[in-house]
Order: structure tokens, then C-alpha cells, then sequence
């Protein structure tokens, strides 16, 4: 068991979480990997980063649409590393919702995984984070505050999240820090049909640099955030390519 400091990072087993998974393990910290379904995905991730750094690395399971799981992901992560120093609430699910078509399960899937989630994670990791002198970073997106037609259950439960955010670093002051990053157009779903090419295209050709961005644009601002930034809590920070400086 290392006595680097460990980071949880939900999703991590894929996309932007794996990416901020081997940024902060390069930064020199322990990494636990939560997944839900994709196992063989945060299996090879974890290997990788052994290979790199003995014992460095380790895979958790966990519905996180299921409230009485987290507390124990959240055990299971101190019980394997030995304790827990930061927390990326990075899982999301990410759907269309049209006015007059959505229902109840949209409505709780996407809050459960983009919002009460977080919170509990954070709830349940508290005294770990306050023992640690520790971070949450949570992602949000720039939809957050302002919202993208066709998606309002979706912008909605970000837009908790931001201000979870605000409210955690209150409440978890001072000993923990709490800050978000939100995302522009970083890496969207793999099935076009859940957002499709055209609307990805329009949405680059607003932002001011022309160009999508990469997972790894997000996973550098979390290492700031989490291993730079001693005097910054309660902020969010967009990595948009410039796309709400003139929303």
C-alpha cells in the first residue's frame, strides 16, 4: 500500500474519467476507479497504472443511482488505500429530454447520476476529506448556467451540481476545498443519435477557438484544482474553448 494520498474518481473507467485518472496518478497520487459498467475498461486502466506504480491502482463497483451503495464505495476505498484525500465526482448520464416527452425515469436517472450522487459522495466522504485536509472537484458543464435547448432535466441537474458545489465549500469550510470545471465541447456520447453530428458541429463553430477540445483539457484544470490551487474554493471553472464568453 502506497502512502501517497488517494483520489476517487467516479466513471473514471472510461473518456474524460480515465483521463483525469492517469493525470492525477502521473501527479503521483493513489487512483480508485469506480465504474458501473465497464469493467474490462477500468480493469485495463487500473493494470496500466500498476505497471506504472506498484499498488497505486484499484477497481470499485457501484450503482450510483443507488443511494445506500456510496457510503460503502466510499468505505471501500478508505478500507483498500487506507484513506481518502479527494474526491472528482465525475460520473454522468447525458440524454435528450423534449418538453412533453419527458418522464419520471428521465427525470430521476439523470438527477441520480448528475446530482444526489455527488451529494452523497461527498456526504459520506466528508470526515475522510476533513481528516486528509482534502478537495472535491466536482464536473459540471457550461449548460449548467446556460442551458441547451432540448435538454432541460439534463442543464437543470448540472445546474444542482454548480451550486452544490458553492454550498459544499461552505459548509465543508475550511478544511476542504470544493470547486467544479465545467466542460464545453470536450467528448460527447459515442452514439450520434443521443446527440447528433450536426448539433456538434453548430456548437464548435460558436466557440471562440474553433476546435472541440480533448479530455485531457479538463483533467489538467482538475490537477490544478486538486494539487495548485491551496486559495480557490467555491468556483467553477470553464474550459469551453471561449463558447460562453459570448453565449
Amino acid at each position: 500500500m502506497s502512502d501517497s494520498p488517494t483520489a476517487l474518481i467516479t466513471g473514471a473507467g472510461r473518456r474524460v474519467g480515465s483521463a483525469i485518472a492517469r493525470e492525477l496518478h502521473q501527479a503521483g497520487l493513489n487512483i480508485a476507479i469506480h465504474y458501473r459498467q465497464s469493467q474490462g475498461e477500468a480493469a485495463a486502466l487500473a493494470s496500466e497504472l500498476n505497471a506504472l506504480r506498484p499498488g497505486s491502482a484499484a477497481i470499485f463497483a457501484a450503482d450510483l443511482n443507488d443511494p445506500s451503495a456510496l457510503p460503502g464505495l466510499v468505505d471501500a476505498v478508505v478500507e483498500h488505500f487506507g484513506g481518502l484525500a479527494m474526491l472528482v465526482n465525475n460520473a454522468s448520464t447525458f440524454y435528450p429530454t423534449a418538453l412533453g416527452e419527458a418522464d419520471g425515469a428521465a427525470w430521476d436517472d439523470l438527477f441520480a447520476s448528475n446530482l444526489r450522487a455527488p451529494f452523497f459522495l461527498a456526504q459520506a466522504a466528508a470526515p475522510h476529506l476533513r481528516a486528509a485536509g482534502g478537495c472535491i472537484v466536482n464536473i459540471t458543464d457550461v449548460h449548467a448556467e446556460r442551458p441547451l435547448k432540448g435538454y432541460p432535466v439534463y442543464c437543470a441537474a448540472k445546474g444542482g451540481l454548480l451550486n452544490l458545489t458553492r454550498s459544499l465549500a461552505i459548509e465543508l469550510a475550511p478544511a476542504v476545498r470544493v470547486n467544479a470545471v465545467a466542460p464545453g465541447p470536450i467528448e460527447w456520447p459515442d452514439d450520434a443519435a443521443v446527440f447528433p453530428a450536426d448539433e456538434r458541429a453548430a456548437i464548435i463553430a460558436h466557440t471562440l477557438l474553433k476546435r472541440c477540445g480533448s479530455p485531457h483539457d479538463i483533467a489538467r484544470t482538475v490537477r490544478f484544482l486538486v494539487l495548485d490551487a491551496p486559495y480557490i474554493t467555491g468556483q467553477v471553472i470553464n474550459v469551453d474553448g471561449g463558447r460562453t464568453a459570448h453565449l
